[in-house]
């Protein structure tokens, strides 16, 4: 099972760690104190308000003539709960109340002198949203009333420049998107891909939510009930969320209030259940089998079948997937003592809860994976040789099985010890070998999840809010013998306590407190040890030739534990025409972290022989030495002033300027040890400098044009059916920890090559390589050359928006809305190996490519040879000279990347109305940018560009570039014998349907040559040659061409027709980056219910979900309906991007340009459900 999402990204470039052992219990005495001394300051201030959690409902009382009405007395009441608040218009009529949980249960009434009294009914609250109620009272006695339906669902923001798309608890729990991936999918999440201006990430690879507006998946937050859920490691949502527990879902889009002050992509904000008056609940379990789903294309080419024991075939891999629980919400009753009168006390309209238990199990077998061994006659053989070693041999006799039959050839053995460069000195022996099929390994994964809310209204002004998640989550990680499997523990907590106050009818506020934790550990036993070294855990022993790998998982261990202390406070205050807020977010986060790959011995031979006769390891044999704890503590503070200026009754000005402060983790001051090593002007060592200056400014206006009759009636209608709405804005990302643990100085941590002669004898009897950091510290030129990584001083990535937007209402349930959207990425993280440079390109001319074979004459008077550009030294002269010449580079994270987005959307949707809810939206859009990972997580569009120097180079359309998205969700409640009564209503009403439509352009891949074309050390992002004139989307290696002297003087094509032309060593490529297009995504999620009414409060429900409906073939590098990164979604459907993605970018390669023989077929996966309501 693959837990990448909770493990850190990490690059060829070895870095470590080292850390105060006094740190974690400072830290947390320190942070004890801060929080003590906010709690003490909240005490004396006010408390706040802010919609992270609730939505407010606003508007403006006006008589028959439109005059404002001063000092109405406007009541709000939820009638599940039967709270309520009052609130009087100001002087211009102006009212607002604030706090208010979501639904569509609530009734406003209006009460003047000499009017009549005006009731609301039926009005919708949705999370995040300001609900405009234009109230227009009629002359009359207050005795007298007017009653109003509102309709549910305000369907035009005509008072904020938002763009922002809400789901209500029946999208969550009737989408069949919502249910994909199980523990580690997106759950309610994906819903954000039914939005405009949302896009799939493809096989990125990295980040979670898809792109929202351009911006990179890293660049989303996530919130639940106003809490911060982020994964400060490596982004995305740090604790899981059952979509039966959500009350409601929202999602911000790039231009939203400056309340939110964290990221600058997304805003995904989920708010949990509450209790109400009377009871309800819940009963449900969702399963699936490797039976109900469709086979891949590629197992029914390799024969797998359903049936067992059928004859030249093999049965499907076990796959088995519940999720069950139930919930349960009302008021509380509890026992009152020594009082008389009633025994009970009852909490109607008072006190509620709701608590939820949701048990979440996956079980499935990998396909059985095939290693070549030794038969019993070539261990025989092995252990008779002289010179063998004894303990090396047992080791393998331990855990490697013994290969029945030789049917696999010969490796070549040595019949004495080799040379110290791994030469034979005698005779060369033949090995038999044979295959042996491992068994399919069983993974799993156990999750338990509970939840617990309470709700206590002391007074009309006074409310308390409580919520607890908690979530311990059991799995297994995978190494290359299934007894080396290691169990893989995730904890998960999180607490908030809110209080909610209403001083005055235009004063509220909202202070809340929380705590979230996290615990994820990747353990490696110590209950195998190799014999002779002094390490307490095994290494990693790869044996090439044979495709071995004796040891633990090669990424284990690590540890990541978050606490993250919160305090939010803000105030809201009503003054005359202006709605106004000002408020804060404060955290202290304390977060150690292990990560350091090969730290317990990487070593890998070419030849088993060299591993038996105990030389070192050639392939390579390397290590990551020092202290292996990093600290990802910091402060954070976030800050907003909002202003909605009411100009007009139907025109608002929006205001907002928020800052952010990100200190720099404590573990990156680890950098000033590295101080000895700087070069003024060049690099300089020291702890990272924070920005304390990244203000946000943002503005816009919301206009609802007031036209009853004539051309502009029918275009605009009256007041509240339209909006012309526009904005502009800044805003701030956060910097994760993964580039800060990737970064750190040769004092804390260094990789270590084998030293001495290659082929060095007793290297594992002589402890392999030692756990000691060589000296760097003292001497400067020893610094320079052992420094491979810098982090330099703080400089946050930051994105301008600028949107305009109409909507218009049509009839009583449908709006359609027209949108443009720019966003402008500035400051993005690069990863650059700062000191090197191009042998060939750039600066330095290379070797010519033909497309035919030149005469000898012509390759005769070529200047330039391969052996003078060999020679050529790839460091940057500047960096050579100060003496930073470490063979792993230099290696940054630079905040010089940018993009570019522009996109025109149109979307239809249609609140729910007898029976039929839908939402349907189209986006144009093209991001251009210079880089879109910041890692190695996507082999289709390179994280390093071609030329370190030349960052220009790389612009061209992102890995994130969707052309086209369409994409419609819909649900329906089928009519048919709704109302009848008895077996008919039983048998053949009760039917409903949901489904997601998709259809988006695919990815963009990257053509790469797969060698280190120009010289510069990295092969990772060398591109090819491209031929306009050849045939699209074809590829062709190329063969070097000699001089008369024997000298490479340049290339021909092998195939002149080609598109894509592989670059020879020494050559310059012209193609640009993310030119291959690849399949889009044509996907159908659809789910079909079956009702059975027992009453009128209770129901049992059939389900099915059937993902990818139609069993559409989808050759796709990333998911058709999940926002998790393909290299962390985990069950059964989903295309990962994996080594073997190369190959379709390689145009030397059988698989070039076939994505259907790199990538699954995502065939349709049925899901079936029970449920029972109350």
């Amino acid at each position: 099972m693959d837990f990448s999402n909770r493990m850190h990204e990490y690059l060829p470039e070895r870095v470590a760690y080292q850390f105060d052992k006094e740190t974690n219990m400072q830290s947390s005495r320190k942070a004890t104190r801060i929080l003590a001394a906010i709690i003490f300051a909240l005490s004396c201030v006010f408390v706040v308000q802010a919609q992270v959690t609730t939505g407010n409902v606003r508007g403006v009382v006006t008589d028959p003539n439109g005059a404002v009405v001063p000092n109405a007395k406007v009541t709000i009441t939820k009638l599940s709960t039967n709270n309520s608040a009052t609130a009087q218009t100001s002087g211009s009529g102006q009212f607002e109340f604030n706090n208010l949980l979501s639904g569509n249960d609530y009734t406003v009434t209006v009460e003047a002198a000499n009017f009549k009294t005006l009731t609301l009914t039926d009005v919708q609250v949705n999370l995040n949203q300001i609900t405009d109620l234009p109230a227009q009272l009629t002359l009359g006695a207050v005795g007298e009333t007017v009653t109003i339906t509102s309709g549910g669902t305000e369907l035009v923001d005509t008072t904020t420049t938002n763009l922002s798309k809400s789901f209500s608890e029946r999208q969550v729990v009737e989408l069949a998107q919502t249910n994909v991936g199980g523990a580690f999918g997106g759950g309610v999440n994906n819903l954000a891909l039914i939005a405009p201006n949302v896009s799939s990430s493809g096989g990125v690879g990295v980040g979670s939510g898809g792109s929202v507006g351009g911006q990179r998946p890293r660049n989303n937050n996530f919130m639940i009930d106003g809490v911060d859920n982020n994964d400060k490691s490596v982004t995305g949502p740090a604790v899981y969320v059952s979509p039966e527990v959500v009350q409601e879902f929202s999602l911000l889009q790039n231009q939203f209030s400056a309340e939110f002050a964290r990221s600058n992509g997304g805003q995904f904000i989920t708010v949990t259940k509450s209790g109400t008056n009377d009871y309800h609940g819940t009963g449900y379990g969702f399963i699936r089998n490797r039976l109900f789903n469709a086979l891949d294309t590629r197992q029914i080419e390799d024969g797998f079948v359903r049936q067992r024991n059928v004859p030249g075939t093999q049965y499907l891999p076990r796959f088995d997937l519940f999720r069950g629980g139930a919930n349960l919400g009302g008021p509380i009753i509890a026992p009152k003592f020594g009082e008389g009168g009633p025994s009970w006390w009852h909490g109607k309209d008072k006190l509620f809860f709701f608590t939820s238990y949701e048990r979440l199990q996956v079980g499935f077998g990998s396909v059985g994976a095939g290693i070549t061994a030794l038969t019993a006659n070539a261990l025989a053989t092995v252990a008779a040789t002289p010179g063998v070693s004894g303990t090396n041999l047992g080791v393998y006799r331990q855990f490697v099985p013994i290969a029945a039959t030789n049917n696999s050839g010969t490796i070549a053995f040595c019949s004495v010890r080799p040379d110290v460069n791994g030469n034979c000195p005698g005779a060369t022996l033949a090995l038999p070998v044979g295959t042996i099929e491992l068994p399919p390994q069983p993974q799993f994964n156990k999750q338990n999840n509970f939840v617990e809310n309470i709700d206590f209204t002391q007074s009309s002004k006074t409310q308390h809010r409580a919520r607890y998640n908690w979530t311990d989550n059991y799995g297994v990680g995978l190494a290359g013998l299934p007894i080396f499997n290691e169990p893989v523990p995730n904890k998960q907590r999180l607490f908030s306590y809110t209080l909610l106050h209403t001083f005055t009818s235009n004063l509220t506020n909202e202070t809340r407190l929380a705590y979230r934790r996290t615990d994820t550990s990747f353990p490696v036993t110590t209950s195998f040890r190799f014999p002779g070294l002094t390490d307490t855990t095994f290494p990693n022993i790869g044996l090439l030739d044979l495709g071995v790998d004796i040891g633990p998982n090669g990424n284990f261990p690590q540890t990541g534990i978050e606490n993250n202390y919160q305090v939010v406070d803000n105030v809201s205050y009503l003054l005359g025409n202006h709605s106004l807020k000002v408020g804060g977010d404060f955290r202290q986060v304390i977060s150690p972290q292990t990560f350091t790959q090969r730290g317990r011995g990487d070593y890998q031979y070419s030849q088993a022989q060299y591993y038996f006769f105990d030389l070192s390891a050639d392939n390579p044999a390397q290590r990551s030495v020092g202290d292996a704890v990093y600290y990802g503590t910091q402060k954070i503070l976030y800050a907003f002033v909002q202003d909605d200026w009411r100009i007009r009754p139907n025109l608002t000005l929006n205001l907002g300027v928020n800052y952010s402060y990100q200190e720099p983790p404590k573990g990156t001051q680890q950098q000033a040890q590295n101080a000895i090593a700087s070069v003024p002007g060049l690099l300089e060592f020291h702890a990272p400098i924070a920005q304390k200056k990244n203000f946000g400014p943002r503005v816009g206006f919301a206009y609802s044009p007031n036209y009853r009759e004539g051309l502009l009636g029918r275009l605009f209608g009256s007041e509240g059916r339209s909006s012309i709405r526009a904005g502009f804005s800044m805003a701030y990302d956060y910097i994760f920890d993964n580039l800060y643990i990737l970064s750190l100085p040769p004092q804390a941590q260094q990789t270590i090559d084998v030293s001495g002669p290659p082929y060095t004898p007793n290297f594992l009897a002589n402890g392999g390589i030692p756990n000691v950091l060589i000296p760097a510290g003292t001497n400067a030129a020893a610094a320079r050359a052992a420094t491979s990584a810098f982090i330099a001083d703080q400089e946050v990535p930051y994105s301008l928006t600028w949107t305009g937007s109409f909507q218009r209402q049509i009839g009583d349930n449908w709006m359609i809305e027209a949108r443009y959207l720019g966003t402008r990425g500035i400051h993005l993280l690069t990863q650059n190996r700062i000191n090197r440079q191009n042998k060939a390109g750039g600066a330095f001319s290379g070797l010519p490519t033909f497309l035919a074979r030149p005469s000898q004459a012509v390759l005769d008077s070529l200047p330039l040879d391969l052996a003078t550009i060999t020679a050529r030294s790839n460091f940057v002269p500047a960096y050579a000279n100060a003496g930073f010449t470490n063979p792993g580079s230099v290696v940054g994270f630079l905040s010089n990347g940018n993009s570019s987005y522009h996109a025109a959307s149109a979307q239809l949707i249609r609140r729910f109305n007898n029976g039929l809810q839908m939402t349907a939206a189209y986006t144009w859009s093209h991001l251009i940018d210079d880089t879109t990972a910041e890692v190695n997580t996507t082999v289709l569009s390179p994280r390093r560009v071609e030329n370190f120097q030349n960052l220009k180079a790389e612009r061209a359309d992102s890995a994130l570039d969707r052309r086209h998205r369409f994409v419609t969700s819909v649900i329906y409640e089928l009519p048919f014998f709704k109302n009848n009564k008895g077996l008919t209503r039983t048998l053949l009403g009760g039917f409903n349907f949901a489904g997601t439509f998709t259809a988006e352009s695919g990815e963009k891949a990257t053509v790469l040559s797969g060698i280190d074309s120009n010289g510069n050390g990295d092969a990772a992002a060398d591109r090819t040659i491209r031929n306009p004139a050849g045939v699209r989307g074809t590829g062709s290696t190329v063969t070097a061409l000699r001089n008369t002297a024997g000298q490479i003087v340049g290339y021909v094509a092998d195939n002149p027709n080609a598109e894509y032309i592989r670059t020879g060593l020494g050559a310059i490529s012209n193609s640009a980056r993310n030119t291959l297009q690849l399949p889009g995504i044509n996907n159908l999620d659809f789910s079909i219910f079956k009702n059975f009414r027992l009453g009128e409060s209770r129901r049992i429900q059939l389900r099915a979900d059937l993902f990818n409906a139609f069993n559409h073939p989808q050759y796709i590098p990333g998911s058709t309906n999940d926002v998790q990164p393909v290299t962390t979604t985990q069950f059964g459907q989903v295309n990962t991007v994996t080594a073997a993605t190369i190959s379709l970018a390689d145009p030397s390669a059988a698989t070039f340009n076939r994505p259907d023989r790199v990538f699954l077929s995502n065939p349709r996966v049925v899901q079936f459900a029970l449920r029972f309501d109350f």
